[in-house]
């Protein structure tokens, strides 16, 4: 397989600025942008897609969490002070407790609450309307499937990355590295990845891909197919700015369309 396609959670919820209920600015273009590099007559070897998948009670999500008050948090609150915050469960409090804990110590993100998305069920958990056409048309174009890979139904640990959840859980699976897709991706010359949001979930599977032996050489990030969550423009710039220097490439999907 020379040429894979990575696309992360191309998801209604992230994409659609009308009804998405984590909304990327820019990211209905960005998908624009995917599915006519996708139409291209020179095809993929094999394309990925990644689908961010949560139940409404999540560590990430507001119902989980109260304060002293009996209140949940709005979203975009950052769950640090465990004095002012409890699990709602609780028993599921030193769990959570030991949760936030981990995500200190592994120095990626805190404990963000945000507005409950991509919910199992839900008209926002669905790929965006156009570029789930366009990979239809690429399935019927090319005999093959796309490699639909779900993630984040733990819901005690985030999952931005598709290749491990930000603390694995030992007794899941599914938390742990990824290791059909990894081995799937290494048969490759080259990965090229987009998707959403550049800041969180591209960030950290760029990332982990890097950590668990795919060489940054091998990465090509359609720099113009993926948007940064409002807010956190800078966790984007940090992370380009740190693949370009392991050797990634960075591109855009109109110079793809000329190489291919």
């Amino acid at each position: 397989m020379k040429r894979q396609l990575l696309i992360i959670d191309p998801q209604e919820d992230f994409c659609n600025p009308t009804s998405g209920a984590l909304y990327v600015p820019g990211a209905e273009a960005d998908m624009a942008r995917t599915a006519t590099l996708l139409s291209l007559p020179c095809d993929f070897d094999a394309v990925h897609v990644t689908l961010d998948t949560h139940h409404l009670l999540d560590i990430a999500h507001p119902l989980w969490w109260k304060d002293l008050g009996g209140t949940h948090p709005a979203p975009f609150t950052i769950i640090e002070d465990l004095n002012q915050w409890h699990a709602t469960d609780p028993a599921h409090q030193a769990r959570s407790e030991a949760y936030v804990e981990a995500l200190a110590c592994n120095g990626r993100y805190p404990l963000c609450i945000w507005p409950p998305h991509c919910l199992i069920g839900s008209a926002g958990h669905a790929v965006a309307a156009r570029l789930f056409s366009v990979l239809c048309d690429w399935e019927r174009r090319t005999g093959k499937s796309v490699n639909y890979v779900r993630k984040g139904e733990n819901p005690f640990t985030e999952h931005y990355s598709a290749v491990a959840a930000d603390v694995p859980d030992p007794n899941d699976p599914a938390t742990l590295p990824n290791q059909v897709l990894l081995a799937t991706l290494a048969q490759a010359n080259e990965v090229v990845v987009c998707g959403e949001a550049g800041s969180h979930c591209v960030a950290n599977t760029v990332r982990d891909l890097v950590t668990n032996g795919i060489p940054a050489q091998k990465l090509t990030l359609l720099t113009d197919a993926f948007s940064p969550v409002p807010g956190f423009t800078h966790f984007q710039d940090a992370f380009l700015a740190e693949l370009q220097a392991a050797g990634a490439r960075l591109t855009t999907t109109k110079e793809k369309k000329e190489i291919v």
